[in-house]
């Protein structure tokens, strides 16, 4: 059985990842449907955020966004590394605009060591990254999520 360790790292140095707009597919949509993807996420779009993650993501987050050694722990610059982002770590701890800002704007303004990807992801690509990943994290994880995203769309309003 997997466990899930909940870190206490400050929300500025989390991951990579977040937007202001409402997520595209993220909450269930048709669970049990053949061709649906994990959590009722869109199976193309899964598929896409895949190849994206390999091609933009995964050198520093993991080939199976597993992250890197001791990501909980600042290295020898005082820059924690790349975080799980396989539903292990705190990634589903934060909203999706979130999630979606600190990939657009990455952590270097934050104390991090993401780049941004503004200038090389479209909204949609980091919406798919995003729906990739969240396919990775176990349901209760997603479903956690869910929750969390909700709560901050409603106090954003």
């Amino acid at each position: 059985m997997r466990t899930h360790r909940i870190s206490g790292l400050p929300l500025l140095l989390f991951l990579s990842l977040a937007a202001c707009s409402d997520p595209p597919s993220v909450a269930p949509a048709r669970p049990g449907v053949p061709g649906s993807g994990p959590h009722g996420l869109d199976a193309a779009a899964v598929a896409r955020g895949a190849g994206i993650f390999r091609q933009h993501c995964a050198s520093c987050h993991g080939d199976r966004a597993q992250g890197a050694l001791a990501w909980n722990q600042p290295g020898a610059d005082g820059k924690y590394p790349p975080p799980p982002l396989d539903g292990s770590a705190h990634a589903w701890h934060h909203s999706y605009s979130w999630l979606k800002d600190t990939i657009r704007q990455g952590t270097v303004n934050r104390g991090g060591g993401m780049p941004a990807w503004s200038g090389t992801l479209s909204g949609a690509d980091i919406d798919a990254v995003i729906i990739y990943f969240q396919s990775l994290w176990p349901e209760e994880i997603y479903q956690a999520w869910l929750d969390i995203d909700r709560r901050a769309r409603k106090a954003a309003r």
